[in-house]
């Protein structure tokens, strides 16, 4: 059991660099894994099915919930999104640590199941700045951005939830911060102790 690997949850309001972040520390942390959700909503521009998200139409979301396909499942801007069970259970089991980028609400069902997840929260440095990298995306009118506004108010209330926070005002600080936890994350009891025992085994009758 301690060389399974550490399920790494990143939460945030849409706009505050999430996504930018763990593409960044998957290319420069071995080891990770990133678990590609399912989801009923459309590819944005640039997207492609299997990479960013799984692209599945609404009955399909609801037959994977009906044969417990998810280990978290919610409903998040009037879209559904899941994690698979089956894919992080298979990267842990492989010693893999598995890093999910979900929502708040996904998060605290992870956190009710695993408690041993590890969860980080990104905050923006300021509303003012949030707004801006939302519009500098050219992909949502006033009314989306407004919507998601609303709701990264609501979301920053969970941020006390998580063990770490890290705010996002310059992306390579970020970067830094976000490898120190997952590395502080694998020198955890858990994952050392069989290696320790063993260590320990060699003092014995010295």
């Amino acid at each position: 059991m301690s060389n399974r690997g550490n399920i790494i949850v990143i939460s945030a309001p849409s706009g505050s660099g999430k996504t930018s972040l763990t593409n960044r520390v998957l290319k420069e942390v071995s080891g990770l894994e990133f678990s590609v959700s399912h989801t009923t909503r459309k590819p944005r521009r640039g997207e492609r099915d299997g990479a960013e998200y799984s692209f599945v139409s609404e009955k399909e979301f609801q037959e994977m919930v009906r044969r417990d396909s998810f280990l978290e499942y919610a409903q998040v801007h009037g879209n559904l999104y899941g994690t698979s069970q089956a894919f992080v259970d298979a990267q842990l089991a492989a010693g893999n640590d598995v890093i999910l980028e979900i929502d708040v609400q996904g998060a605290m069902k992870i956190k009710e199941k695993n408690p041993q997840a590890v969860l980080i929260f990104v905050l923006p440095p300021s509303l003012e700045v949030l707004e801006a990298r939302l519009k500098g995306r050219g992909s949502d009118d006033e009314s989306v951005i407004d919507r998601r506004l609303q709701i990264a108010k609501e979301e920053l209330k969970y941020y006390r939830n998580y063990q770490y926070v890290i705010i996002n005002r310059e992306i390579e600080e970020s970067l830094g911060k976000l490898k120190s936890i997952i590395i502080a994350a694998r020198c955890g009891l858990r994952r050392q102790t069989e290696q320790a025992e063993e260590i320990i085994k060699t003092f014995k009758g010295s």
